[in-house]
């Protein structure tokens, strides 16, 4: 890396996050060479010792830690990356804000509203460069939608619709909390499918079609109790297993979300679709690398759905891929989030989008949904 300017990595947690995180800075060198500022895999945290040293050696890293503040203490980290569970997301932040480190974090901001202000108050506050992990914005069919809504081709919008479906908690026996299932634990996660789902979705749909301003919600948990892993005693259920709701965005037109774990024969359909007066948009993560558009402006005899190959080098960011027709897969995201990063710090402007303001935006939206449901009333944003 001569004349490169080198980003000394501290990742904390190694899950599926982790592992994802970890692939994508060992892809920068190769595919983004031309960067500035380059990283490299310093250190590792992990409670648990003999696994935390299995990922760094697999991975790369040149040493680990057990305990996450002694790695924010060290001189030799520049930026921490958090893949730890929610609720330990604002204390580590926070920390790394003071200590002056750049902060990537895993979505959502934080299991809990006001955790996510403070946040948001530290990074600002200490002025470091930070984002957050909502990688859907970087596949390139979904950067190339918002291109072409930018460009205005498909006019006044009137809907927006998205869902997020998946299967694996339809077992009244799976456990909750622990380090495997901290998903189901409302101490950990803060919500279900609300903050691990639809917060993708709510961060794609303000990107794509601007701010929320109301939410009218309904939840529904199917399992009310579980076993939790850590103490073996049966108790209630806090999260949500499903969650729908529709809003008003402040561009006029009308948004219709929904999330579900409890879709048999779903493992991970992302889809949304946008209609305007022009065109509308489609897009399904199970085949990401098409993007669907129709534009009632072509020629009658020739109008309809096309399908769209996103997979040319003029199309965002498969320049640094294979060639036009050849697919790239889920973890291309995290690589080209990871880019957008470095190149952030090399033009200035503290990291990249989405940042921790926009993170704090989609967690304002997520608060609303569960007031809502809670409540069953109309929530502001």
């Amino acid at each position: 890396m001569n004349n490169k300017k080198i980003v000394r990595i501290g990742l904390i947690g190694r899950g599926l996050m982790g592992r994802m995180h970890a692939n994508a800075y060992t892809h920068i060198p190769t595919i983004f060479p031309d960067l500035e500022y380059q990283p490299v895999l310093q250190a590792v945290a992990s409670r648990n010792e003999e696994k935390g040293r299995e990922f760094a050696e697999t991975w790369g890293f040149k040493s680990f830690e057990n305990d996450w503040r002694k790695l924010i203490e060290r001189d030799d980290i520049d930026a921490i990356d958090i893949c730890a569970p929610n609720n330990l997301h604002a204390e580590i932040a926070i920390a790394a804000a003071k200590s002056g480190k750049m902060i990537l974090c895993e979505k959502p901001l934080s299991h809990d509203i006001n955790q996510a202000k403070e946040m948001l108050d530290a990074v600002t506050e200490a002025g470091v460069a930070n984002t957050v992990w909502y990688n859907y914005r970087r596949m390139p069919a979904v950067t190339l939608a918002k291109n072409i809504i930018d460009s205005g081709k498909l006019g006044k919008i009137f809907h927006y619709r998205a869902n997020f479906l998946q299967d694996w908690t339809i077992n009244p026996d799976l456990p909750q909390g622990g380090e495997a299932a901290w998903r189901l634990d409302v101490d950990a996660a803060g919500s279900g499918v609300t903050g691990d789902l639809l917060a993708h979705c709510i961060d794609t749909a303000m990107w794509l079609n601007g701010a929320i301003e109301d939410v009218s919600a309904v939840t529904e948990t199917f399992v009310k109790e579980r076993m939790h892993q850590e103490t073996g005693k049966v108790q209630p259920v806090g999260i949500d297993d499903a969650c729908i709701f529709h809003c008003h965005f402040e561009n006029g037109s009308l948004g219709l979300f929904e999330a579900t774990r409890y879709a048999r024969g779903h493992k991970a359909l992302y889809t949304f679709e946008i209609n305007g007066e022009h065109a509308s948009i489609r897009w399904d993560l199970h085949d990401m690398n098409r993007l669907e558009y129709f534009d009632h402006r072509d020629e009658s005899h020739l109008r309809g759905w096309r399908s769209i190959h996103v997979t040319d080098g003029e199309q965002p960011y498969m320049d640094r891929w294979w060639i036009p027709g050849t697919s790239i897969g889920y973890e291309h995201s995290f690589i080209h989030q990871a880019a957008d990063f470095f190149k952030g710090l090399e033009e200035g402007n503290k990291g990249c989008a989405p940042s921790f303001e926009d993170a704090y935006k989609t967690e304002r939206v997520c608060h609303a949904v569960l007031k809502s449901a809670k409540n069953r009333s109309w929530q502001q944003v």
